[in-house]
Protein backbone atom coordinates (compact mmCIF):
# COMPACT_ATOMS: atom_id res chain seq x y z
CA UNK A 1 0.00 0.00 0.00
CA UNK A 2 3.00 2.51 1.15
CA UNK A 3 4.78 1.70 -2.76
CA UNK A 4 1.34 2.36 -4.77
CA UNK A 5 1.28 5.79 -2.63
CA UNK A 6 4.98 6.64 -3.00
CA UNK A 7 4.11 6.23 -6.87
CA UNK A 8 0.55 7.96 -6.48
CA UNK A 9 1.84 10.98 -4.36
CA UNK A 10 5.82 11.18 -4.39
CA UNK A 11 7.44 12.26 -1.79
CA UNK A 12 11.26 12.56 -3.52
CA UNK A 13 11.54 15.89 -4.65
CA UNK A 14 13.47 14.99 -8.25
CA UNK A 15 10.83 12.94 -8.88
CA UNK A 16 8.35 16.39 -8.15
CA UNK A 17 10.53 18.45 -10.41
CA UNK A 18 10.17 15.65 -12.70
CA UNK A 19 6.52 15.85 -12.64
CA UNK A 20 6.79 20.07 -12.26
CA UNK A 21 8.74 19.87 -15.80
CA UNK A 22 6.38 17.75 -17.54
CA UNK A 23 2.72 19.93 -16.22
CA UNK A 24 4.09 22.85 -17.24
CA UNK A 25 5.26 21.25 -20.94
CA UNK A 26 1.92 19.98 -21.52
CA UNK A 27 -0.03 22.77 -20.43
CA UNK A 28 1.74 24.74 -22.69
CA UNK A 29 1.73 22.87 -25.56
CA UNK A 30 -2.33 22.28 -24.86
CA UNK A 31 -3.08 26.33 -24.59
CA UNK A 32 -1.27 27.30 -27.90
CA UNK A 33 -2.44 24.07 -29.55
CA UNK A 34 -6.73 25.07 -29.31
CA UNK A 35 -5.30 27.54 -31.86
CA UNK A 36 -4.01 24.62 -34.36
CA UNK A 37 -7.03 22.68 -33.81
CA UNK A 38 -9.55 25.87 -34.53
CA UNK A 39 -7.37 26.88 -37.35
CA UNK A 40 -7.40 23.25 -39.02
CA UNK A 41 -3.95 23.46 -38.86
CA UNK A 42 -2.59 20.54 -36.53
CA UNK A 43 -0.50 19.53 -39.69
CA UNK A 44 0.92 22.42 -39.97
CA UNK A 45 2.02 22.53 -35.82
CA UNK A 46 3.66 19.14 -36.74
CA UNK A 47 5.62 20.50 -39.55
CA UNK A 48 6.68 23.44 -37.35
CA UNK A 49 7.83 20.88 -34.62
CA UNK A 50 9.87 18.95 -36.91
CA UNK A 51 10.95 22.06 -38.90
CA UNK A 52 12.86 23.98 -36.45
CA UNK A 53 15.04 21.59 -35.97
CA UNK A 54 17.88 22.96 -38.53
CA UNK A 55 17.25 26.51 -36.80
CA UNK A 56 18.16 25.00 -33.62
CA UNK A 57 20.91 23.21 -34.38
CA UNK A 58 22.25 25.97 -36.66
CA UNK A 59 22.08 28.80 -33.21
CA UNK A 60 23.82 26.34 -31.11
CA UNK A 61 26.87 26.34 -33.95
CA UNK A 62 26.83 29.81 -33.36
CA UNK A 63 26.38 30.71 -30.23
CA UNK A 64 27.59 27.48 -28.77
CA UNK A 65 24.91 27.60 -25.95
CA UNK A 66 21.60 25.69 -25.13
CA UNK A 67 20.15 28.85 -23.60
CA UNK A 68 16.26 29.65 -24.47
CA UNK A 69 17.10 33.01 -25.88
CA UNK A 70 19.18 31.63 -28.78
CA UNK A 71 17.29 28.91 -29.34
CA UNK A 72 14.44 30.64 -29.73
CA UNK A 73 15.88 32.65 -32.39
CA UNK A 74 16.80 29.84 -34.28
CA UNK A 75 13.67 28.08 -33.97
CA UNK A 76 11.40 31.22 -34.85
CA UNK A 77 13.84 31.76 -37.91
CA UNK A 78 12.88 27.83 -38.92
CA UNK A 79 9.13 28.24 -38.15
CA UNK A 80 9.09 31.61 -40.31
CA UNK A 81 11.29 30.11 -43.12
CA UNK A 82 8.74 26.56 -42.91
CA UNK A 83 5.48 28.87 -43.47
CA UNK A 84 6.87 31.44 -46.15
CA UNK A 85 8.06 28.57 -47.99
CA UNK A 86 4.64 26.57 -47.66
CA UNK A 87 2.91 29.54 -48.90
CA UNK A 88 5.37 30.18 -51.74
CA UNK A 89 4.69 26.75 -52.77
CA UNK A 90 1.03 26.37 -52.59
CA UNK A 91 0.27 30.19 -54.11
CA UNK A 92 3.43 29.88 -56.78
CA UNK A 93 4.00 26.57 -57.02
CA UNK A 94 0.62 25.75 -57.81
CA UNK A 95 0.68 22.83 -54.92
CA UNK A 96 -1.81 21.63 -52.89
CA UNK A 97 -1.24 23.51 -49.19
CA UNK A 98 -0.79 19.94 -47.67
CA UNK A 99 1.72 18.63 -50.12
CA UNK A 100 3.74 21.87 -49.86
CA UNK A 101 4.00 21.43 -46.19
CA UNK A 102 5.03 18.09 -46.47
CA UNK A 103 7.63 18.70 -49.03
CA UNK A 104 8.86 21.78 -46.92
CA UNK A 105 9.13 19.90 -43.80
CA UNK A 106 10.41 16.59 -44.21
CA UNK A 107 13.10 18.26 -46.25
CA UNK A 108 14.10 20.86 -43.15
CA UNK A 109 13.60 17.50 -40.58
CA UNK A 110 15.58 15.66 -42.78
CA UNK A 111 18.54 19.09 -43.02
CA UNK A 112 18.32 19.30 -38.96
CA UNK A 113 18.98 14.94 -38.81
CA UNK A 114 21.96 15.74 -41.12
CA UNK A 115 23.26 18.43 -39.42
CA UNK A 116 22.88 16.87 -35.79
CA UNK A 117 24.65 13.86 -37.18
CA UNK A 118 27.53 15.98 -38.98
CA UNK A 119 27.76 18.12 -35.92
CA UNK A 120 26.57 16.34 -33.57
CA UNK A 121 30.03 15.16 -31.81
CA UNK A 122 31.25 18.69 -31.42
CA UNK A 123 28.40 20.84 -30.34
CA UNK A 124 27.35 17.97 -27.60
CA UNK A 125 23.68 17.75 -29.20
CA UNK A 126 22.00 14.10 -28.56
CA UNK A 127 20.22 13.32 -31.67
CA UNK A 128 17.65 10.98 -30.19
CA UNK A 129 17.45 13.39 -26.84
CA UNK A 130 16.30 16.03 -29.87
CA UNK A 131 13.76 13.73 -31.55
CA UNK A 132 12.26 11.79 -28.67
CA UNK A 133 13.43 14.30 -25.28
CA UNK A 134 14.73 12.34 -21.98
CA UNK A 135 11.76 13.93 -19.60
CA UNK A 136 13.26 11.45 -16.85
CA UNK A 137 16.78 12.56 -16.69
CA UNK A 138 16.04 16.67 -16.85
CA UNK A 139 16.67 16.39 -12.90
CA UNK A 140 19.92 15.81 -14.22
CA UNK A 141 21.27 19.42 -15.33
CA UNK A 142 19.89 21.99 -12.07
CA UNK A 143 20.76 25.50 -11.85
CA UNK A 144 20.26 27.51 -8.76
CA UNK A 145 18.15 30.66 -8.95
CA UNK A 146 17.48 32.71 -5.79
CA UNK A 147 19.04 30.00 -3.48
CA UNK A 148 16.74 27.38 -5.29
CA UNK A 149 17.82 24.37 -7.32
CA UNK A 150 15.45 23.79 -10.29
CA UNK A 151 16.04 21.50 -13.09
CA UNK A 152 17.11 23.52 -16.44
CA UNK A 153 14.34 22.54 -18.13
CA UNK A 154 11.45 23.76 -16.12
CA UNK A 155 13.32 27.77 -16.24
CA UNK A 156 13.52 26.94 -19.87
CA UNK A 157 9.21 25.49 -20.32
CA UNK A 158 8.50 27.92 -17.85
CA UNK A 159 8.53 31.39 -19.54
CA UNK A 160 6.99 30.05 -22.31
CA UNK A 161 4.11 28.47 -20.60
CA UNK A 162 3.83 32.32 -19.20
CA UNK A 163 4.36 33.88 -22.94
CA UNK A 164 1.48 31.78 -23.69
CA UNK A 165 -0.87 32.83 -21.45
CA UNK A 166 0.18 36.62 -21.75
CA UNK A 167 -0.29 36.38 -25.20
CA UNK A 168 -3.94 34.93 -24.91
CA UNK A 169 -4.77 36.92 -22.68
CA UNK A 170 -3.44 40.37 -24.16
CA UNK A 171 -5.16 39.38 -27.56
CA UNK A 172 -7.96 37.39 -26.74
CA UNK A 173 -9.81 38.99 -29.61
CA UNK A 174 -7.99 39.23 -31.98
CA UNK A 175 -6.60 35.41 -32.05
CA UNK A 176 -10.54 34.62 -31.92
CA UNK A 177 -11.58 36.01 -34.61
CA UNK A 178 -8.43 35.92 -36.77
CA UNK A 179 -9.00 31.80 -35.64
CA UNK A 180 -12.90 31.43 -36.54
CA UNK A 181 -12.93 33.50 -39.68
CA UNK A 182 -9.07 35.14 -40.86
CA UNK A 183 -11.35 36.88 -44.13
CA UNK A 184 -13.58 39.13 -41.30
CA UNK A 185 -10.66 39.35 -39.02
CA UNK A 186 -9.12 41.15 -42.28
CA UNK A 187 -12.21 43.18 -43.20
CA UNK A 188 -12.41 44.09 -39.70
CA UNK A 189 -8.92 46.10 -39.53
CA UNK A 190 -7.11 43.08 -38.21
CA UNK A 191 -3.84 42.18 -39.40
CA UNK A 192 -4.19 38.48 -39.90
CA UNK A 193 -1.02 37.90 -41.03
CA UNK A 194 0.58 39.40 -38.22
CA UNK A 195 -1.39 37.68 -35.72
CA UNK A 196 -0.82 34.42 -38.00
CA UNK A 197 2.64 34.51 -38.01
CA UNK A 198 2.91 35.75 -34.37
CA UNK A 199 1.16 32.67 -33.44
CA UNK A 200 3.43 30.30 -35.71
CA UNK A 201 6.31 31.90 -33.62
CA UNK A 202 4.46 30.87 -30.22
CA UNK A 203 4.36 27.33 -31.71
CA UNK A 204 8.37 27.58 -32.55
CA UNK A 205 8.78 28.60 -28.33
CA UNK A 206 6.21 25.73 -26.97
CA UNK A 207 8.73 23.69 -29.51
CA UNK A 208 11.92 24.72 -28.14
CA UNK A 209 10.94 24.76 -24.67
CA UNK A 210 9.98 20.78 -24.87
CA UNK A 211 12.44 19.49 -26.48
CA UNK A 212 14.47 18.81 -23.59
CA UNK A 213 11.65 17.37 -21.98
CA UNK A 214 9.40 15.47 -25.20
CA UNK A 215 11.71 15.67 -28.28
CA UNK A 216 10.42 17.24 -31.38
CA UNK A 217 8.41 14.28 -32.57
CA UNK A 218 6.08 13.81 -29.10
CA UNK A 219 5.62 17.67 -28.53
CA UNK A 220 3.09 17.05 -31.08
CA UNK A 221 0.76 14.67 -28.94
CA UNK A 222 1.09 17.60 -26.42
CA UNK A 223 0.15 20.32 -28.68
CA UNK A 224 -2.88 18.61 -30.54
CA UNK A 225 -4.19 15.81 -28.58
CA UNK A 226 -5.64 17.48 -26.13
CA UNK A 227 -6.88 20.16 -27.53
CA UNK A 228 -8.54 17.80 -30.04
CA UNK A 229 -10.31 15.80 -26.78
CA UNK A 230 -11.22 19.57 -25.77
CA UNK A 231 -13.02 20.47 -29.17
CA UNK A 232 -15.17 17.65 -28.78
CA UNK A 233 -16.14 18.31 -24.63
CA UNK A 234 -16.57 21.76 -25.54
CA UNK A 235 -18.39 24.83 -27.69
CA UNK A 236 -16.73 27.90 -26.38
CA UNK A 237 -13.04 29.33 -26.89
CA UNK A 238 -12.64 29.84 -23.03
CA UNK A 239 -13.91 26.69 -21.75
CA UNK A 240 -12.14 24.61 -24.26
CA UNK A 241 -8.62 26.00 -22.99
CA UNK A 242 -9.41 25.23 -19.52
CA UNK A 243 -10.53 22.19 -20.75
CA UNK A 244 -7.72 21.93 -22.49
CA UNK A 245 -5.08 22.54 -20.00
CA UNK A 246 -6.43 20.16 -17.56
CA UNK A 247 -6.63 17.22 -20.06
CA UNK A 248 -2.94 18.27 -20.55
CA UNK A 249 -2.04 18.09 -16.90
CA UNK A 250 -4.13 14.77 -16.63
CA UNK A 251 -1.49 13.45 -19.01
CA UNK A 252 1.23 14.74 -17.75
CA UNK A 253 0.15 13.19 -14.48
CA UNK A 254 -1.02 10.07 -15.27
CA UNK A 255 1.57 9.21 -17.66
CA UNK A 256 4.62 10.02 -15.05
CA UNK A 257 2.58 7.40 -12.99
CA UNK A 258 2.35 5.21 -15.41
CA UNK A 259 5.80 5.16 -16.43
CA UNK A 260 6.80 4.39 -12.92
CA UNK A 261 5.10 1.58 -12.63
CA UNK A 262 5.61 -0.02 -16.41
CA UNK A 263 9.02 1.41 -16.04
CA UNK A 264 9.97 3.39 -18.83
CA UNK A 265 10.17 6.54 -20.45
CA UNK A 266 7.88 8.96 -18.80
CA UNK A 267 7.41 11.34 -21.98
CA UNK A 268 6.09 8.34 -24.20
CA UNK A 269 3.40 7.32 -21.28
CA UNK A 270 2.42 11.00 -21.48
CA UNK A 271 1.75 10.56 -25.04
CA UNK A 272 -0.21 7.28 -24.75
CA UNK A 273 -2.15 8.69 -21.93
CA UNK A 274 -3.50 11.75 -23.95
CA UNK A 275 -4.27 9.34 -26.15
CA UNK A 276 -6.57 7.01 -23.83
CA UNK A 277 -8.08 10.59 -22.34
CA UNK A 278 -8.73 11.46 -26.42
CA UNK A 279 -10.64 8.22 -26.71
CA UNK A 280 -12.95 8.55 -23.91
CA UNK A 281 -13.79 12.06 -24.73
CA UNK A 282 -14.08 10.66 -28.12
CA UNK A 283 -16.56 8.19 -26.89
CA UNK A 284 -18.37 10.04 -24.54
CA UNK A 285 -18.35 13.81 -25.16
CA UNK A 286 -22.32 14.54 -24.47
CA UNK A 287 -22.67 15.90 -27.69
CA UNK A 288 -19.94 14.56 -30.33
CA UNK A 289 -19.39 11.49 -28.63
CA UNK A 290 -19.80 8.18 -30.22
CA UNK A 291 -21.78 7.13 -27.72
CA UNK A 292 -23.81 9.95 -27.44
CA UNK A 293 -24.61 9.38 -31.03
CA UNK A 294 -25.92 6.07 -30.41
CA UNK A 295 -28.06 7.26 -27.80
CA UNK A 296 -29.75 10.18 -30.12
CA UNK A 297 -30.13 7.79 -32.44
CA UNK A 298 -31.93 5.15 -30.62
CA UNK A 299 -34.20 7.46 -29.25
CA UNK A 300 -35.12 9.21 -32.61
CA UNK A 301 -35.53 6.08 -33.82
CA UNK A 302 -37.47 4.30 -30.87
CA UNK A 303 -39.91 7.42 -31.19
CA UNK A 304 -39.89 6.73 -35.14
CA UNK A 305 -41.11 3.03 -34.07
CA UNK A 306 -43.35 4.69 -31.89
CA UNK A 307 -45.18 7.01 -34.02
CA UNK A 308 -45.28 4.39 -36.88
CA UNK A 309 -47.65 2.18 -34.74
CA UNK A 310 -50.11 4.66 -33.17
CA UNK A 311 -50.41 5.68 -37.17
CA UNK A 312 -51.30 2.15 -38.25
CA UNK A 313 -54.02 1.93 -34.95
CA UNK A 314 -55.22 4.69 -36.33
CA UNK A 315 -55.46 4.14 -39.75
CA UNK A 316 -57.34 0.40 -38.79
CA UNK A 317 -59.85 2.37 -36.89
CA UNK A 318 -60.94 4.37 -39.76
CA UNK A 319 -61.99 1.34 -41.82
CA UNK A 320 -64.85 0.44 -39.99
CA UNK A 321 -65.02 -3.38 -40.74
CA UNK A 322 -60.83 -4.27 -40.45
CA UNK A 323 -59.92 -6.34 -37.47
CA UNK A 324 -57.99 -5.55 -34.42
CA UNK A 325 -54.28 -6.06 -34.05
CA UNK A 326 -52.83 -7.76 -30.80
CA UNK A 327 -49.54 -6.39 -29.77
CA UNK A 328 -47.25 -9.80 -31.40
CA UNK A 329 -49.49 -8.77 -34.83
CA UNK A 330 -48.62 -5.01 -34.27
CA UNK A 331 -44.88 -5.28 -33.91
CA UNK A 332 -44.71 -7.37 -36.87
CA UNK A 333 -46.71 -5.00 -38.96
CA UNK A 334 -43.84 -2.28 -38.16
CA UNK A 335 -40.72 -4.38 -39.16
CA UNK A 336 -40.69 -6.77 -35.47
CA UNK A 337 -37.56 -6.71 -33.31
CA UNK A 338 -36.42 -5.40 -30.27
CA UNK A 339 -37.30 -1.66 -30.40
CA UNK A 340 -41.12 -2.20 -31.82
CA UNK A 341 -41.56 -4.27 -28.80
CA UNK A 342 -40.15 -1.49 -26.61
CA UNK A 343 -41.83 1.33 -28.00
CA UNK A 344 -45.04 -0.92 -28.19
CA UNK A 345 -44.22 -0.96 -24.03
CA UNK A 346 -43.62 2.78 -23.49
CA UNK A 347 -46.97 3.30 -25.63
CA UNK A 348 -48.72 1.60 -23.01
CA UNK A 349 -46.66 3.28 -19.97
CA UNK A 350 -47.90 6.36 -22.01
CA UNK A 351 -51.19 5.13 -21.63
CA UNK A 352 -51.98 5.97 -25.68
CA UNK A 353 -52.60 2.22 -26.17
CA UNK A 354 -54.29 -0.06 -23.61
CA UNK A 355 -54.33 -4.17 -24.74
CA UNK A 356 -57.85 -5.62 -23.81
CA UNK A 357 -56.59 -8.10 -25.85
CA UNK A 358 -56.48 -6.54 -28.87
CA UNK A 359 -54.80 -3.28 -29.48
CA UNK A 360 -57.27 -0.11 -28.86
CA UNK A 361 -55.93 3.61 -28.49
CA UNK A 362 -56.78 5.77 -25.85
CA UNK A 363 -58.37 9.24 -26.32
CA UNK A 364 -54.70 10.65 -25.65
CA UNK A 365 -53.20 8.52 -28.23
CA UNK A 366 -55.82 8.54 -30.41
CA UNK A 367 -55.26 12.51 -30.53
CA UNK A 368 -51.89 11.76 -30.94
CA UNK A 369 -51.96 9.48 -33.91
CA UNK A 370 -54.49 12.14 -35.76
CA UNK A 371 -51.43 14.67 -35.76
CA UNK A 372 -49.49 12.34 -37.13
CA UNK A 373 -51.29 11.18 -39.59
CA UNK A 374 -52.38 14.69 -40.49
CA UNK A 375 -48.56 15.53 -40.59
CA UNK A 376 -48.42 12.60 -43.65
CA UNK A 377 -51.49 13.44 -45.57
CA UNK A 378 -51.00 17.27 -45.54
CA UNK A 379 -47.37 17.06 -47.11
CA UNK A 380 -48.78 14.45 -49.64
CA UNK A 381 -51.06 17.14 -51.02
CA UNK A 382 -48.70 19.72 -50.15
CA UNK A 383 -46.34 17.72 -52.71
CA UNK A 384 -48.89 17.19 -55.06
CA UNK A 385 -50.67 20.71 -55.45
CA UNK A 386 -47.36 22.62 -55.13
CA UNK A 387 -44.81 20.64 -56.51
CA UNK A 388 -46.82 18.88 -58.86
CA UNK A 389 -45.24 15.41 -58.17
CA UNK A 390 -47.32 12.26 -58.68
CA UNK A 391 -49.83 11.09 -55.90
CA UNK A 392 -47.87 7.38 -56.39
CA UNK A 393 -44.42 9.35 -55.47
CA UNK A 394 -45.65 11.06 -51.89
CA UNK A 395 -46.32 8.14 -49.51
CA UNK A 396 -42.71 7.63 -49.19
CA UNK A 397 -40.88 11.03 -48.71
CA UNK A 398 -44.75 11.89 -46.55
CA UNK A 399 -43.92 8.71 -44.22
CA UNK A 400 -40.46 10.17 -43.36
CA UNK A 401 -41.58 13.86 -43.00
CA UNK A 402 -44.61 12.94 -40.86
CA UNK A 403 -42.35 12.44 -38.04
CA UNK A 404 -40.34 16.29 -37.78
CA UNK A 405 -43.08 18.28 -38.75
CA UNK A 406 -44.66 20.22 -35.82
CA UNK A 407 -47.61 21.88 -35.12
CA UNK A 408 -46.40 25.49 -36.74
CA UNK A 409 -45.55 23.48 -39.72
CA UNK A 410 -49.19 21.47 -39.60
CA UNK A 411 -50.66 25.07 -39.70
CA UNK A 412 -48.78 26.68 -42.01
CA UNK A 413 -49.41 23.55 -44.65
CA UNK A 414 -53.38 23.75 -44.13
CA UNK A 415 -53.19 27.17 -44.89
CA UNK A 416 -50.65 26.92 -47.74
CA UNK A 417 -53.95 24.36 -49.22
CA UNK A 418 -56.47 26.25 -48.17
CA UNK A 419 -58.01 23.70 -45.53
CA UNK A 420 -57.75 20.81 -47.53
CA UNK A 421 -59.88 18.04 -46.10
CA UNK A 422 -58.93 15.19 -48.69
CA UNK A 423 -55.32 14.16 -49.27
CA UNK A 424 -54.76 12.97 -53.38
CA UNK A 425 -55.69 9.42 -52.55
CA UNK A 426 -59.13 10.74 -51.35
CA UNK A 427 -58.85 10.03 -47.41
CA UNK A 428 -59.70 12.35 -44.77
CA UNK A 429 -57.54 14.60 -43.58
CA UNK A 430 -57.90 14.62 -39.80
CA UNK A 431 -59.10 18.25 -38.79
CA UNK A 432 -57.35 21.03 -36.28
CA UNK A 433 -59.84 20.03 -33.58
CA UNK A 434 -59.55 16.29 -34.21
CA UNK A 435 -55.68 16.27 -33.87
CA UNK A 436 -56.01 19.17 -31.04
Amino acid sequence: MDEWWNILVPADPLMLWTLAVALATNVACSLIGCYLVLRRMSLLGDALAHAVLPGLVVAFLFTGTLAIGAMFVGAFVAAVATTFLTQTLHRQGGIAQDASMGIVFTSLFALGVVLIKRYGEHVHIDAQCVLEGNLSLVTSSMIEIGGYEAPRAFFSILPVLLLNLATILLLWKELKITSFDSALATILGFRSNLIHYLLMGLVAATTVGSFEAVGSILVVAMLIVPAAAAHLLCDRLGWMLVTAAIIGALSAYGGFVASLVVETEPAGMMAVTGGLLYALAFLFSPRHGVVAAVVRNSRTTLRIVSEDLLALLFRLEELATARRLGPREAVQAVGGGFLPRLGLWLLARQRFVVAAPQLQLTDAGRRRAAQLVRSHRLWETYLVQSLGLPADHVHAPAERMEHFIDERMREELATDLGEAARDPHGRDIPGQTTAS
